[in-house]
């Protein structure tokens, strides 16, 4: 049972390289831990609490970090936010951590930086579990729409209209966490999206020996990369009554979704 004390009491990580510090919920379990990366413009401890608390996830270690930038976790100017980068300092964490064996989850813009960190860590890697994520180069509908002002707009006026626009189409979850969200921290993040990487993050999902689970909200279905993915060998499941912010749509689902991931691992 978490008490009030587990969820206000964040840990933090001293960053050397850009002299800022990652914040994260640790929450106690004897299961595999399993850490929860969330996508542009989220935080983990805004997406994952009610997620980590049902749906048999309650048993495991769960790591709910707010990426550098968003969330809790500070946001320097001069840090570059690429993909890449992202997950070098995750990589810190979880040695730092001294996760010898753990399960990742991550949403979104979150599964391009946890495809990159599950190559730098798959000897401790037991499962990617990824959920509507980047896999090519060219973003998705809310990164193409930050990308397309140039940065110093984007900081001086984009962040707001943007944030101004999900309020007014009633996405009030996804402006919320945008609105405490660095923005230059989510503009270099969109553009990194956009570029890509070589090879693909794609290519790289495809080649890791890992267990891996892709999860579909059933109302982004049809998607081409459904049975693309199966032809992969990839497990593929739905959360019902969910498009692509499952976690806050049907947040149970989600968690089973994960449960099953790990039990078949």
């Amino acid at each position: 049972m978490l008490t009030l004390h587990d969820w206000n009491r964040m840990k933090e990580f001293k960053l050397v390289n850009c002299n800022a510090t990652l914040r994260y919920h640790d929450l106690p379990g004897d299961g595999v831990p399993i850490v929860f990366i969330h996508g542009i413009g989220c935080a983990s401890s805004f997406d994952y609490p009610q997620v980590a608390s049902v749906g048999g996830l309650e048993g495991h270690r769960r790591i709910l970090v707010d990426l550098i930038g968003s969330g809790f976790s500070d946001k320097p100017e001069l840090f570059d936010y690429s993909i890449d980068n992202h997950a070098d300092y995750l990589k810190e964490l979880i040695e730092y951590l001294e996760l010898d064996d753990f399960i990742l989850y991550a949403h979104s813009m979150g599964g391009a930086v946890s495809i990159a960190l599950a190559a730098r860590v798959e000897g401790r890697l037991r499962s990617l579990i990824l959920s509507e994520a980047n896999l090519d180069a060219g973003g998705g509908f809310f990164s193409q729409k930050i990308a397309a002002y140039d940065e110093g707009d984007y900081q001086n006026y984009g962040h707001n209209d943007i944030v101004q626009e999900s309020i007014n189409s009633s996405n009030e979850n996804w402006a919320a966490s945008l609105s405490v969200s660095s923005p230059t921290a989510i503009h270099r993040t969109a553009c990194s999206l956009i570029k890509g990487s070589s090879p693909s993050w794609r290519q790289k999902y495809y080649a890791l020996s890992c267990s891996k689970t892709y999860i579909f909200g059933s109302n982004s279905l049809p998607d081409p990369d459904f049975e693309e993915l199966i032809k992969q060998h990839i497990d593929v499941v739905t959360v019902s009554e969910a498009g692509h912010s499952m976690a806050w749509e049907n947040p149970e689902g989600l968690a089973f979704a994960i449960r099953g991931a790990i039990l078949k691992t």
